[in-house]
């Protein structure tokens, strides 16, 4: 059975270029990706470039554990050092936000906390699934936007173009 993640995607290393990559090759492991808005946000935690950010849906089969380590490969395979410090530049930061309505510690938090507080998850979380409810909160990701403190966190959607690659496409382009 299939269960549906979502992902967080940002960057601030050449941000576009990044994203696109990590879209890339999320769409050559799961195929069709459900995408919110770009946004933009200044750093939270350390002073450096802007980030853009964004949130995809997935069906997969995958185990939490599988994902965990396909999204360190990925980020690694896109510059992404091991080891790196948490509040710092980053060329590709892929996190697990939510596996289907799974509530756990172990072996990441689900749902990820950072989807109550920070804005550049929020946000786009609320965009992609409105209706969905948050598993410890139980209150859907509309409204939890909707109630958010909107002067926490600047952000702003950006426009952004990426067109979806067929899985042997996208194999073929990783590989230049």
């Amino acid at each position: 059975m299939l269960s549906r993640v979502y992902i967080s995607l940002g960057s601030n290393i050449e941000p576009e270029r990044y994203l696109k990559s990590g879209l890339n090759d999320l769409s050559s492991h799961f195929g069709q990706l459900l995408l919110s808005s770009v946004y933009e946000s200044e750093a939270v935690g350390f002073e450096g470039s802007n980030f853009l950010n964004m949130v995809v849906g997935v069906d997969t089969d995958l185990s939490i554990s599988e994902l965990v380590s396909l999204f360190k490969q990925i980020e690694q395979d896109n510059g992404r050092l091991v080891g790196a410090k948490k509040f710092a530049s980053r060329t590709l930061d892929l996190d697990l936000l939510l596996y289907d309505d799974m509530a756990t510690l172990d072996p990441v938090e689900l749902p990820r906390a950072e989807i109550l507080t920070n804005a550049f998850v929020l946000w786009p979380m609320a965009e992609l699934a409105p209706d969905l409810v948050h598993p410890l909160v139980d209150i859907s990701y509309q409204t939890l936007w909707d109630e958010y403190d909107k002067n926490q966190q600047r952000l702003w959607p950006i426009p952004f173009s990426w067109t979806q690659v067929q899985a042997d496409e996208a194999s073929m382009i990783n590989s230049l």
